[in-house]
């Protein structure tokens, strides 16, 4: 068996979604963009009928765009909307992975750190994606690729790290829920020599 035949396409999720849930309904909504940086978040909720009230499961999406290749960079965000739907369209019906054949196909290509690529150049229309050459080659260096977020009670983790100025270093993923007494606990990485952010252990 090859490894891609572990994934459902894009098509074959949504087909065995409407055949699955005939009534059902799938909302997408932009938590967070930023041009200039260069990324956007995207919340997926599922209901499998009309009579649901609360959506049967909450997932979400991370875009970035030096992920993408060149042909790709302009559908990033429609990319991460369908990215997001195909996610919570897999967490209510089970019995395959959340990524597609489509995302996996992007992450077996060529890594972001690999790209000859100038971050520094990107334009968004006439303005600089980053202030700096120096915050533009940061970004660069700890970007984060892996498709895979690790989830809780409350959904899907987010994921979050200091400022480039912060007198230390620290990332990792934290609990959807805004009611602080109510998170879990986060998933903290550490910095390694590489420059780039490694699990805790």
């Amino acid at each position: 068996m090859a490894f891609m035949d572990n994934y459902e396409g894009n098509k074959e999720r949504t087909d065995r979604w409407i055949a699955t849930y005939p009534q059902g309904r799938l909302e997408t909504h932009i938590v967070e963009f930023n041009a200039e940086k260069g990324y956007v978040l995207v919340q997926a909720k599922a209901w499998r009928n009309q009579t649901e009230i609360d959506p049967a499961a909450i997932d979400y999406a991370h875009g970035f765009l030096a992920a993408y290749s060149e042909k790709m960079r302009r559908w990033m965000v429609e990319d991460t909307c369908t990215s997001a739907l195909m996610r919570v369209m897999a967490l209510v019906m089970g019995g395959t992975e959340k990524a597609t054949q489509e995302v996996m196909a992007q992450v077996n290509g060529k890594s972001p750190k690999a790209m000859d690529y100038d971050y520094w150049a990107t334009k968004f229309g006439d303005v600089p994606s980053y202030q700096t050459r120096e915050e533009a080659e940061e970004v660069k260096d700890t970007a984060w690729t892996d498709e895979t977020v690790p989830g809780c009670s409350h959904g899907s983790m987010r994921w979050n790290q200091s400022k480039p100025d912060a007198p230390k270093a620290w990332a990792g993923y934290f609990c959807s829920e805004k009611a602080k007494e109510n998170q879990c606990k986060p998933r903290w990485y550490v910095l390694t020599s590489d420059g780039t952010f490694k699990p805790q252990v």
